[in-house]
């Protein structure tokens, strides 16, 4: 083969690599601000129609019968759903295995031949994520709006969600100051292969830094308003944009992107997104960690997390915004329905109170006191009625000692309830399942329940 004839195939070639990385039109574009401003968004329509395939829900089920025994009455260990009846609780356990088990049925969670059984970890891993599911749904509507979310909304028929992050190591590099890479050019598919910090999800979506580009002062010290800061803002802006399949524009105006007022409707609900995934990941995820085995741990040893990816899965709303919580109601229920004592004036929630402390203390201030007084207000009203008392704590500090600060802050509780009058029959102290919470003050509480 002659000379020119190898450079002619060589090129050839060539433009064949660099064309396989094209997309094959024609195109489509959105316009989502003034033009001029380059604030518009690019889809292949090829794309767009197998993607919307792909996130079609399932067809719901038909509707639970009415007339049905309470479940608590019939199942034993039945810590969450017990607001639901038979029925309800059985329709939903079908949909959730087909959401999250197809393959392996009843037999993920449940220990044969014994529902009641604790003995395998999936069963307390689902508990929890029911709790997590119904929180969300009921207390971050300013994200989910009434479309809530379902299992299926993160799982799509696999047992653990494609889209699930670890704390990313990064790679081996020299010791010493030259090895110090500080979490950047280290190119990873997080941030879209981009020379920026490979890990843009602790510090935002497992810890609370600050999501700065500029300065809001002049010459600012200290090294969380700099060049480097803002690299790791745009690693996680990187993310967002992959796990929605849109641009900057979805949320910035290109004119000023610091400025809120010139900014999306978008905007403001990815401001409530992040902070919702950071108390999924503190309040369930990262404290689920003792429960799951070995294998189902990061290299590091930490607990599966949640990112903007798991739910959304490369649509800018997750399956398109399809509302399957309305087929579902029964994941919206926190707390349950009204039960004999709700229907003596205790809240159909059944929590009679939160009782709130200060970081690291016991003793009860005004605040405190007041919700107490609540309680006792319920209990001389009726008399038929107990309650469940459970401390918490938040997860800054030494775990055992936060631990023991959730039991005094029960036991003070107790105290107080005893010393206006209500037996100590009518109170139980009960140790929660998961007695370490987020960093905020909410976590720092003991919550005073109608007992079932």
């Amino acid at each position: 083969m002659s000379a020119c004839r190898l450079r002619f195939v060589a090129a050839a070639l060539v433009a064949a690599a660099l064309v396989a990385g094209c997309e094959k039109g024609p195109m489509d574009s959105i316009q989502r601000g003034y033009r001029g401003l380059g604030m518009v968004e690019i889809y292949n329509p090829n794309i767009e129609a197998a993607k919307w395939d792909a996130n079609q829900p399932p067809p719901p089920l038909p509707a639970a019968a009415a007339g049905s025994p309470p479940a608590s009455a019939v199942f034993k260990n039945l810590q969450v759903l017990n607001d639901l009846s038979v029925a309800e609780l059985t329709r939903l356990m079908v949909a959730m295995t087909s959401w999250v088990a197809p393959q392996q049925g009843c037999a993920y969670c449940h220990a044969e031949g014994d529902l009641a059984s604790d003995a395998l970890y999936t069963k307390v891993v689902a508990r929890r994520m029911l709790q997590m599911t119904r929180a969300i749904n009921d207390g971050n509507k300013a994200h989910v709006a009434n479309t809530g979310v379902t299992c299926y909304t993160c799982h799509r028929g696999q047992n653990v969600p494609a889209d699930i992050w670890f704390l990313d190591p990064g790679p081996k590099t020299a010791s010493g100051p030259a090895g110090n890479r500080a979490g950047q050019n280290a190119p990873a598919p997080a941030v879209g292969y981009a020379s920026l910090p490979f890990d843009p999800f602790t510090p935002f979506l497992e810890q609370a830094n600050e999501i700065r580009v500029v300065a809001t002062t002049a010459l600012p010290g200290g090294d969380h308003k700099s060049i480097k800061q803002a690299e790791w803002t745009y690693a996680l802006m990187m993310h967002i944009s992959q796990a929605l399949n849109v641009n900057c524009t979805y949320c910035h105006n290109t004119r000023s992107f610091a400025e809120w007022d010139a900014s999306t409707p978008q905007r403001a609900v990815a401001w409530h997104a992040i902070r919702t995934v950071r108390e999924i990941n503190a309040d369930y995820l990262v404290p689920l960690k003792p429960v799951f085995p070995a294998n189902r741990l990061g290299p590091t040893g930490d607990a599966p997390k949640a990112n903007c990816a798991t739910c959304h899965q490369g649509a800018f709303k997750p399956l398109y915004g399809a509302p399957m919580l309305k087929d579902y109601p029964e994941l919206t229920r926190v707390g349950g329905v009204a039960t004999a004592a709700g229907a003596a004036g205790v809240p159909a929630s059944d929590v009679l109170a939160k009782v709130l402390f200060d970081t690291g203390r016991k003793n009860l201030g005004t605040d405190a006191n007041a919700a107490i007084a609540r309680v006792v207000d319920a209990l001389k009203k009726n008399a038929a009625l107990t309650v469940d008392v459970s401390g918490f704590a938040d997860r800054t500090g030494n775990p055992e000692q936060n631990l023991q600060l959730a039991k005094e802050r029960a036991l003070a509780v107790r105290d107080a309830l005893q010393g206006a009058g209500i037996g100590g029959n009518r109170i139980n102290l009960k140790k929660p399942e998961f007695a370490i919470g987020g960093a905020e003050a909410d976590a720092r509480r003991v919550d005073v329940v109608a007992a079932k």
